[in-house]
């Protein structure tokens, strides 16, 4: 039963990831500009999500994978409190400003220029800006349950427990 299910796994990240196959790269594969030279658009927060204030959020595109499972933006955010859903994944480096982040367990944070953050798919973040905030976005959309149940099986039978750029 468990030879199929890596069948299955296997045959799912064939098909899904084929575009990595050299002959196909459909982007360049190197994007790179000023994070401060990109064109910021409006990108306004659901207004449900407002609790205070009048936040005004834009947005640029930076790149974006292949398989459309990853995106780089950079966001800024002029005043005011929300709270913000993350549905993929997301590590964020503060560029300008700051802002009071409070997660769903009440753990509060405060990041500031050049801070470092992990957004969980999946959660809920209370964010407080007081004046502005500017943010590298780097955006990974999670594996379904298969892939990644395929990856950790693939990474024991290798002998490596994580990946790390550590050794």
């Amino acid at each position: 039963m468990s030879w199929q299910i890596l069948a299955a796994a296997a045959a799912t990240f064939a098909v899904r990831y084929k575009s990595y196959l050299p002959e196909r790269h459909q982007q360049e594969p190197l994007v790179a500009s000023c994070p401060h030279g990109l064109v910021m658009e409006p990108r306004p927060i659901e207004p449900t999500w407002v609790i205070s204030g009048n936040p005004v959020a834009r947005a640029a595109n930076h790149s974006q994978a292949d398989d459309k499972c990853a995106t780089t933006a950079v966001w800024d955010c002029t005043a005011g409190q929300f709270r913000w859903f993350f549905g993929w994944d997301e590590i964020v480096v503060i560029l300008e400003g700051e802002v009071h982040v409070t997660a769903e367990d009440g753990t509060m944070r405060i990041l500031r220029t050049g801070d470092l953050a992990y957004f969980k798919a999946g959660t809920w973040a209370t964010w407080r800006i007081d004046n502005y905030v500017k943010k590298i976005a780097v955006i990974r959309k999670p594996f379904p349950l298969v892939v990644s149940l395929y990856y950790r099986v693939l990474a024991r039978l290798r002998g490596a427990g994580r990946f790390s750029l550590m050794g």
